[in-house]
């Protein structure tokens, strides 16, 4: 039954294995939860019914993802597609959450016919493999970079950008003895070391006042002030254009890129291609058409799945498992809520390490590999975006490539990708 409902083989893995990688990943993106609802608030949404709409587009997309495409990946709305959604739509353009959330719902369409199509199937065997390996290293930067933010340690600085936050006393002292607790647990071999990992730098913070516990179940909000809200009156506008062509180019190679990232370093890729690919892919469209209409912003599968498939994950019972959180979490949002953001850190800066394991597969002495790999690699933390190291890996991969004339190394099919990559940044 387990094979049938979510591909799990028992002779690569066992129950206890995916559900506790489940429980980790879910932990580890947990902060969704909070995030969200305050982001989508700025853009003048009811934050409450947000809450409910989160959790209910993540059980959704999840649940899609373990049973139908069987792959160890979480979804839920977007860190930065948030953003996108409440600072630059609402508020800097001064257009309503209506229109915006109907550009989420058209963006949703449309990659559901870009699925039928197999298009996003076919830009993904498009990506020279040395990129899929630069994908899965520059994942575990931006991941780690994540996790360095999220507790302190990491802080904005005006004169450079960032700095070394007060590594002394609070959260970021308690992230630094998260990692130090949890790569005991990884050196001594204990099973669902990460999740331990995050539970002990709980109680660590509890004595420390980091660790607020925020008491055991509420009641669900109700989602009637955000449910099918949508404003068709500027479908057909430049505005909408605009603003849909960039969910979309976002979108799709956060996802991509993910997906590759991820299956790369789970060793999951069969002859370069992401198993089941086109069902992920629509799982994640579907998400999104079905979130939109939810009330919220663009759905996506989640950069912190990597932590579920380091603690083993392969198939949908990892996924299924997360949504099965996620469903809990509607009820016991107070609970979850209070393990902070110092105790998953540590596990998101653990995962950046053992995601840039691919690096070893780059030849770093051939330019023509080792040149557009980094640019990948080191854009992705840096510019704080996935698709960003995607587009700007590529475009460097066919440029170095065509001036060194080893055109025999670019198929049709990367040039095509390139020139669009290219009217995404010039036009």
């Amino acid at each position: 039954m387990l094979k049938k409902l979510f591909g799990f083989d028992p002779q690569k893995t066992t129950v206890k294995t995916e559900i506790l990688a489940g429980i980790t990943t879910f932990l580890t993106m947990a902060y969704i939860l909070a995030v969200n609802p305050a982001v989508l608030h700025d853009a003048g949404m009811d934050k409450d019914a947000v809450f409910t709409t989160t959790i209910l587009s993540a059980v959704l997309g999840t649940f899609i993802m373990a049973c139908w495409a069987k792959l160890p990946f979480a979804l839920a709305p977007g860190m930065g597609l948030n953003a996108f959604f409440a600072y630059t739509i609402c508020q800097k353009m001064g257009l309503s959450w209506e229109f915006a959330l109907t550009a989420v719902l058209i963006e949703g369409v449309i990659f559901i016919l870009l699925t039928l199509t197999n298009l996003r199937e076919a830009i993904v065997n498009s990506i020279p493999m040395t990129i899929k390996n630069a994908i899965s290293v520059g994942i575990g930067l931006f991941i780690s970079f994540i996790g360095l933010q999220s507790a302190g340690v990491i802080v904005d600085n005006p004169a450079t950008l960032v700095a070394l936050g007060d590594i002394t006393h609070g959260s970021a002292l308690l992230s630094f003895i998260g990692v130090i607790l949890t790569a005991v647990l990884l050196i001594l071999r204990v099973k669902g070391a990460l999740l331990v990992g995050i539970l002990i730098t709980t109680i660590i913070g509890i004595p420390m006042e980091i660790t607020q516990y925020n008491g055991l179940m509420s009641t669900p909000p109700s989602i009637e002030p955000i449910f099918m809200k949508f404003d068709a009156s500027e479908i057909l506008t430049g505005k909408m254009f605009i603003t849909v062509l960039t969910m979309l180019f976002v979108d799709m190679f956060d996802t991509i890129g993910t997906l590759v990232g991820v299956t790369t370093k789970a060793g999951m890729l069969k002859d370069g291609k992401i198993p089941n690919g086109k069902r992920a892919f629509m799982a994640d469209a579907i998400a999104t058409t079905t979130g939109a209409m939810l009330g919220t912003s663009t759905v996506t599968t989640f950069v912190e799945s990597a932590s579920g498939v380091i603690e083993g994950g392969r198939t949908g019972l990892t996924a299924f498992s997360t949504g099965v959180c996620f469903l809990l979490s509607l009820f016991f949002a107070p609970l979850f809520l209070s393990i902070p953001a110092a105790a998953t850190a540590p596990v998101l800066i653990l995962v950046g390490l053992m995601m840039m394991t691919p690096i070893k597969d780059i030849d770093l002495s051939d330019y023509s590999e080792a040149v557009p790999s980094f640019v990948c690699i080191i854009f992705m933390p840096l510019a704080y975006s996935i698709s960003d190291g995607v587009l700007l890996g590529l475009i460097c991969y066919v440029f170095v490539n065509v001036l060194s004339r080893r055109f025999d190394k670019l198929p049709l099919s990367i040039y095509i990708l390139c020139a669009l990559f290219l009217i995404k940044y010039f036009i």
